[in-house]
């Protein structure tokens, strides 16, 4: 029998175009900015993940410029055998102090830090219970253990209870709750205080993947302080990708937990360090959030005012607490056609579609920006209107 070995590459592709459920990549022609260039056309920018815009602070800029000069443009190694920098540590230390935890861990990217300790932290004989809506950094972090997975319906108390108690009748070795602290498709939060309760009941560990809530939540520190449950997460996992605005990921907890994680997980361990501009970036970053708070202050501003003017309108906007407000329109080519003809409007607004969300929940997903005027948020406010009409999705 004779294979074409390569031929369902284009075969599977073809069906995602035929479904509308494939991505159609756009080129950023300059910095990630409120109003950006986008394919020759300027567009005022509700997609990225830049909340606070600081990937443009000129504080941010300098730091990494300076390191350049300093420490040169690359690390030369992993961290484990040359690749160690003095900024690596310093920034380490900042993160926990940020954080107020006792240690903390830098990693690549936020994904690295997820499919990289989470593997590590459970296996064979222990329970991990996992909110069916996380994040697939998460999904894939614990394909890779052996240890038995509970997927409980999502914020579901009485779900997450009744996991945790067949793990407990079976005898877990040990037992992790997992769980995003934002919710990045619906933008909803995940009830901390109530998950850290059943932990404590169970003697489970809690693991938060605060990727979206890092600079936003807790005056900027996350969900642990939003909720004052700092002391009861044992794993806090954030990322520099998003608010901080500039990339990698970080684990933030006891120093037993930082200990472990670096002789264990393999994504830290077998990557090359982070180049000397971005430690330096990310600890820039850090100092602007605890001398600048009018960051935060702006982006809940915006955040208020477009949610308002958007269910005004009609929109369907879910459930959403925070700066993610999706617009619902459940079919993935409505979503896509909408995307496109408000890109034509000058508004920059992502479709998310099957795989990412149900088949049935197409949205736009739109992310507010700390950067943004109320004269862009109106003008794009003006465009939503216009072409929410258009597509009767209002």
């Amino acid at each position: 029998m004779k294979r074409d070995p390569c031929g369902f590459l284009k075969a599977e592709y073809q069906e995602l175009v035929d479904k509308s459920f494939n991505w159609q990549l756009r080129t950023l022609e300059g910095p990630s900015a409120p109003r950006a260039k986008v394919e020759g056309r300027k567009v005022i920018v509700l997609c990225s993940n830049n909340y606070l815009n600081l990937s443009n602070h000129p504080k941010l800029k300098e730091a990494a410029k300076k390191a350049v000069d300093s420490h040169g443009a690359g690390s030369g190694s992993v961290r484990a055998i040359a690749g160690n920098m003095d900024l690596h540590l310093q920034l380490e230390k900042k993160i926990a102090e940020f954080k107020h935890r006792e240690a903390a861990l830098y990693y690549q990217t936020g994904f690295a830090a997820n499919a990289g300790l989470l593997p590590q932290l459970v296996g064979e004989g222990d329970a991990v219970l996992t909110d069916e809506l996380n994040h697939g950094s998460i999904i894939d972090g614990l394909r890779l253990t052996k240890a038995k997975r509970a997927i409980y319906p999502h914020n579901d108390l009485a779900g997450l209870e009744s996991a945790l108690k067949q793990a407990d009748a079976e005898k877990a070795r040990r037992i992790m709750i997992v769980s995003d602290g934002v919710f990045s498709m619906d933008g909803d939060l995940a009830r901390a205080p109530d998950i850290c309760r059943l932990a404590e009941d169970f003697g489970a560990m809690t693991y938060f993947d605060d990727a979206h809530g890092e600079g936003v939540l807790g005056g900027g520190r996350g969900i642990g302080t939003h909720f004052n449950v700092e002391g009861k997460i044992h794993v806090e996992m954030g990322t520099f990708s998003k608010a901080f605005g500039v990339v990698g990921g970080l684990i933030a907890g006891s120093q037993g937990l930082v200990n472990f994680a670096y002789n264990k997980s393999r994504t830290w361990l077998l990557s090359g360090s982070a180049p000397p501009a971005t430690a330096a970036a990310c600890m820039a970053a850090l100092d602007v959030l605890e001398k600048e708070p009018e960051h935060v202050k702006r982006l809940w501003e915006n955040t208020a005012y477009f949610k308002k003017e958007m269910q005004g309108m009609g929109f369907d906007c879910g459930h959403s607490e925070t700066p993610i407000t999706p617009v619902m329109l459940g079919e993935s080519a409505l979503a896509k056609k909408m995307s496109e003809r408000m890109f034509q409007e000058g508004v920059f607004a992502l479709p998310i579609v099957f795989p990412m969300v149900a088949k049935d929940k197409a949205r736009i997903r739109t992310i507010m920006n700390a950067g943004l005027t109320k004269d862009d948020l109106n003008e794009a406010l003006r465009a939503f209107e216009k072409v929410g009409k258009e597509l009767k999705a209002i």
